[in-house]
């Protein structure tokens, strides 16, 4: 009787693009050829661990949904334990609750971060403000004058200090 599962792996962060394609390939061949039926697939790209796994702090993962025999996936782990790319990985057995969600998520977006609503406590009524209006501003006028009489105080302190 076929199962549904669910197996989230994290591949090494040193893995090219194409290598952590070529990785993930593998793995689809792998349950295709034991006759399982992949349902869904998901790449999560290059996350952060939350703790460092053989000295590293980042990892790609990639996600599989598929039905199988309950054997395919004790020789499925085989693989993942024999691949020195492979980091970690978690398979699950999916009850009918968790179907419903990973169907839901699939084909809805599931997760997905949404706009907050926000509720309307009460309604401000803004006002216009009224008009400012201010005084015109004279421009300076420069005297010649001035400027003479500056330099003449000038010279007189200066003559007050050398005495």
């Amino acid at each position: 009787m076929l199962k549904h599962y669910e197996t989230v792996f994290i591949m090494t962060p040193v893995l090219s693009d194409e290598q952590m394609k070529e990785t993930v390939k593998k793995f689809e061949n792998f349950l295709r050829e034991k006759g399982a039926e992949i349902i869904h697939q998901e790449n999560w790209g290059l996350k952060r661990l939350e703790y460092q796994i053989q000295k590293k702090s980042t990892g790609f993962y990639h996600l599989f949904e598929f039905k199988a025999e309950p054997h395919v996936v004790a020789e499925f782990e085989l693989q993942y334990r024999r691949d020195e790319r492979i980091l970690r990985y978690l398979t699950v057995t999916l009850d009918k609750d968790a179907i419903a969600y990973a169907e839901k998520r699939r084909t809805h977006n599931f997760g997905q971060k949404k706009e907050p609503k926000q509720e309307v406590l009460y309604e401000v009524k803004h006002e216009p403000r009224p008009e400012i209006k201010f005084a015109p501003v004279e421009e300076p006028v420069f005297d010649p004058i001035d400027d003479i009489v500056e330099e003449q105080i000038i010279e007189q302190t200066l003559e007050n200090k050398e005495e």
